[in-house]
C-alpha cells in the first residue's frame, strides 16, 4: 500500500477514535496476555449495548490524546504498553470491572503463567500406580505414599502462591492432578472516567466485605439516631413507641390516671396492698 494511504487510513482511524472517546464518558483499559479470542468475542456478544470493546493500536490511542488536548485524558498514557482492549462506556467503572471479573474462568496452567491464588494440593488419592509419577510429584515438593496400588499425596502441601509463576515440571503435575490453577480473562489496567483516572488495583472491590461493612455502618447509625432522638422516615416510629412507653411509665410512677394507666395503676395499688397485708400479719410464734 502507497505511504500516504497509510497515512490518510491512519489519520481517519484516528478521528474516529477521538470521536468514541467523545461519545463516552469512561474508557478502561484491558491487556490482552493470557486472553483468547474465542474469550474476547463472547465478551462482546455479553457486554453488547452496555460497552464497545476495540482492540486499538497504543500509538493511535497516543496520537487522538494529543489531538484532543485534554490533560486529565493524558493520564491514560502511562498505561499504554502491550497488547490492549480498550473499553469505551457509560458504566459505572467499579460496576465495569466486576462484570469482567465474572467473566474469567479458571483453566490449566502453562509454563510461566502466574497462579490466580495460592495452590494447595490436597491430600488425596492421585489415581497413578506407582512408577515415573512419584519422581514427578517429590520433584515438586509434594510427599507420597503407595496405598492400595495407587500413589496418594499424604499431606495437604502448598506448592506455589498466588501471583507467583508456575515453572513447566509444577504444570505438568498439576495438569495431571487435574487442578486449575490460572485464570483466563480480562483484568481492567486502569479506568479514566469522567475526567478521573482510577487504577486497577482501586478497582478490586470486596463485594460482600463492603456489604457487611456498609450493614454494620447502618445499623450503628440508627442505634445512635434513637439514642439522640433524632427523628427521620426510618427513626420515627421507633421513636414514638420509646416515647410512648417512657410516658406510660412516668404515669404510672407518678400514680397519674389515664385510660392506658389505669389498669397498671390498679395492678400496682394491688400488689402493694397484698404487700403490707402480709406484713400486717403477726408471724406465728
Amino acid at each position: 500500500m502507497p505511504s500516504q494511504q497509510v497515512l490518510d487510513q491512519k489519520s481517519s482511524e484516528v478521528e474516529v477514535i477521538k470521536e468514541i472517546f467523545k461519545e463516552y464518558k469512561s474508557v478502561g483499559i484491558a491487556s490482552l496476555q493470557k486472553v483468547r479470542a474465542s474469550q474476547l468475542q463472547e465478551l462482546k456478544k455479553s457486554m453488547k449495548g452496555q460497552v464497545y470493546l476495540r482492540v486499538l493500536k497504543n500509538t493511535l490511542i497516543k496520537i487522538a490524546i494529543e489531538e484532543l488536548n485534554q490533560a486529565e485524558l493524558k493520564k491514560l498514557e502511562e498505561y499504554l504498553e502491550g497488547s490492549n482492549v480498550f473499553l469505551f462506556t457509560d458504566l459505572n467503572p467499579f460496576k465495569l470491572a466486576l462484570m469482567l471479573e465474572k467473566g474469567k474462568v479458571k483453566t490449566f496452567a502453562k509454563a510461566n503463567d502466574v497462579a490466580a491464588e495460592d495452590i494447595i494440593v490436597p491430600s488425596s488419592n492421585t489415581g497413578q500406580p506407582p512408577g515415573p509419577v512419584i519422581s514427578q510429584l517429590n520433584g515438586v515438593g509434594l510427599p507420597t505414599r503407595i496405598e492400595n496400588g495407587s500413589v496418594w499425596v499424604s499431606k495437604d502441601t502448598l506448592v506455589v502462591r498466588k501471583g507467583e509463576p508456575i515453572n513447566d515440571r509444577l504444570a505438568g503435575v498439576l495438569s495431571k492432578l487435574g487442578i486449575k490453577s490460572v485464570e483466563l480473562g480480562i483484568s481492567m489496567r486502569a479506568v479514566y472516567d469522567n475526567g478521573m483516572m482510577i487504577s486497577g488495583d482501586q478497582l478490586k472491590v470486596d463485594v460482600p466485605a463492603t456489604k457487611r461493612s456498609v450493614e454494620v455502618s447502618n445499623q450503628e447509625a440508627f442505634a445512635l439516631a434513637l439514642e439522640i432522638g433524632y427523628a427521620s422516615k426510618d427513626t420515627i416510629k421507633p421513636l414514638l413507641q420509646r416515647a410512648h412507653q417512657k410516658a406510660v411509665s412516668l404515669s404510672v410512677g407518678a400514680a397519674f390516671p389515664t385510660k392506658e394507666t389505669i389498669g397498671d395503676l390498679i395492678r400496682k395499688a394491688n400488689a402493694e396492698a397484698s404487700s403490707l397485708e402480709a406484713k400486717a400479719k403477726p408471724k406465728a410464734s
